[in-house]
């Protein structure tokens, strides 16, 4: 138990040393355990700076760029929050302690279950889930003040833009898989949207359809 809290501990202070400021989102890291979405051979890097394999090819993202991500949103306890791609369900979780509710999308069906279970064991119970293809958002929710893409997109996608609410902020990393794909944030105001490169990132591609292999 000792060396997992040194090691928790050892994160954050590296976090913060990268620019990580918001004392909310820190404390969200704090209160879920990434060993809980990782898989079993990983669990000695559950607090390392840097992205894991999970199942189906998909990765828990690097601690650092959920974190800086999910500053760049600027959420409260009053939003409604739309995640594309729950991949493990660690972002989702994350977001869950900051607003009032997160609504998030998963195409590959043996992931969303998964991520359902951890949700369940750890009493998160403002995440709703759908099985779908997150480049077609989730129209019956919408509209959405904050949108978060957490796979890369070749361009920003219309239907999820049409999602978010007026004043609404929406970070996805854009480009194609064989190179550095910038994070932007997009701010809808009234029929206008704002675009602002953030930080090179690399991700696993946005893809269209979905998968119903739960195996």
């Amino acid at each position: 138990m000792m060396v997992e809290t040194k090691t928790k501990s050892h994160l954050f202070t590296e976090l913060q040393k990268q620019g990580i400021r918001d004392e909310k989102v820190l404390e969200a890291m704090d209160a879920i355990p990434r060993e809980k979405f990782i898989l079993p051979a990983f669990k000695d890097k559950a607090y390392a700076n840097a992205a894991l394999p999970i199942e189906k090819g998909q990765t828990i993202s690097q601690p650092y760029i959920v974190a800086f991500m999910t500053e760049q949103l600027k959420i409260t306890q009053k939003m409604k929050v739309l995640e594309i791609g729950t991949g493990s369900g660690y972002q989702a979780a994350i977001l869950s302690k900051l607003c009032r509710r997160v609504f998030t999308v998963e195409r590959h069906l043996q992931l969303l279950k998964a991520a359902e279970e951890r949700f369940k064991k750890l009493h998160l119970y403002n995440i709703t889930t759908l099985f779908g293809d997150g480049m077609r958002g989730w129209a019956e929710q919408a509209p959405f003040e904050r949108i978060m893409v957490t796979a890369a997109a070749e361009s920003i996608p219309e239907k999820l833009v049409d999602q978010l609410e007026h004043n609404g902020v929406m970070i996805l990393p854009v480009g194609r898989q064989t190179g550095v794909q910038p994070l932007v944030r997009i701010t809808r105001t009234n029929n206008h949207f704002e675009e602002e490169e953030l930080i090179p990132t690399r991700f696993v591609p946005l893809l269209p359809g979905i998968d119903h292999n739960g195996d």
